[in-house]
């Protein structure tokens, strides 16, 4: 188990104070059986006139901040201590046919996960298709876990990270055609690999915590939100798969909005009234510290 610390500040500054419209937010975690958030602190400067939060239709918890006031900044930050708690083992049954390729759902999960079935992207020339069961081959066995443990590594391997702070993310055939991207365009294109698989996949935005002891070359997305993806295993249930750093399991990802779209994971949009003229710019600084455990929360392994 770890304490963690998050701590997520984004200011907005312009040049003479301007009105704001509404904004909405995905700050906290998802509360889970391998994550808790025990206190939770959100500051906005200006204060809002206006503040509630409601959960999306995939259980996100979503603020929403209305404004009475002009100001020349405006700041949000975000301060949750959480308990995170990394998954043991990834062994998956291998008795199931669901779970060997072709991949298959039992007829009661189908109508749940037939959404997150869906391709978001065009690919009329198979090229994400074609890409996906490539890792197919050289596998001792066809399983789930196995199939997107390879494309995990085989993105991460194969694919050069490069920083984009803003913007959305680009379509899954430029990032395979370049062969570099963000996270999120690494999430994206590993999200349309699955799912060209037949398996239900889901885009996931939040935060990475990347020890003191870890070489800083060795993981990206920190200092910024982190985006990664779930998959639902025919006999495993939920299970993260982070091609950005290779990883598999929710070790050190800390899950804050779990979406069919990634266009449904915006951490923090909103409007205001002003010239054009006027905005200066945003800044973004994320951080993720590991806190000790107070004494008697260890857990036995």
């Amino acid at each position: 188990m770890n304490l963690l610390t998050i701590r997520h500040v984004t200011r907005y500054r312009y040049a003479k104070p301007v009105w704001f419209g509404e904004h909405t937010m995905m700050f906290r975690p998802r509360e889970s059986f391998d994550q808790h958030v025990i206190r939770n602190d959100l500051r906005i400067s200006p204060e809002p006139t206006y503040l509630r939060c409601h959960h999306d239709v995939f259980g996100n918890c979503v603020g929403v901040a209305r404004f009475g006031a002009r100001a020349a900044e405006l700041s949000f930050e975000s301060t949750v201590l959480l308990e995170h708690t990394p998954e043991l083992s990834l062994d998956q049954p291998s008795t199931s046919r669901l779970n060997s390729y072709p991949f298959a759902y039992a007829n009661s999960d189908l109508p749940d996960v037939h959404s997150s079935m869906m391709r978001l992207y065009p690919d009329s020339g198979g090229q994400i298709a074609s890409w996906s069961k490539s890792f197919l081959q050289n596998l001792k066995k066809v399983d789930a876990i196995n199939v997107l443990t390879a494309m995990t590594h085989g993105v991460h391997r194969d694919f050069k990270y490069v920083s984009r702070r803003w913007g959305p993310p680009q379509s899954p055939l430029e990032t395979l055609c370049q062969r570099e991207g963000t996270c999120r365009d690494f999430a994206v294109l590993f999200m349309e690999g699955a799912r060209a698989l037949g398996l239900a996949a889901r885009f996931v935005s939040g935060y990475i915590f990347i020890p003191k002891h870890t070489n800083s070359s060795d993981r990206q997305g920190g200092a910024n939100t982190h985006a990664w993806v779930r998959v639902f295993l025919p006999t495993g249930g939920w299970i993260e798969f982070d091609p950005t750093n290779g990883l598999v399991g929710n070790r050190d990802l800390i899950r804050v909005a779990v979406v069919r779209d990634p266009y449904q994971a915006i951490t923090l949009s909103g409007t205001w009234e002003g010239d054009a003229a006027d905005y200066r710019g945003m800044d973004v600084h994320v951080d993720v510290e590991s806190q000790p455990l107070p004494q008697g929360r260890e857990i036995a392994r």
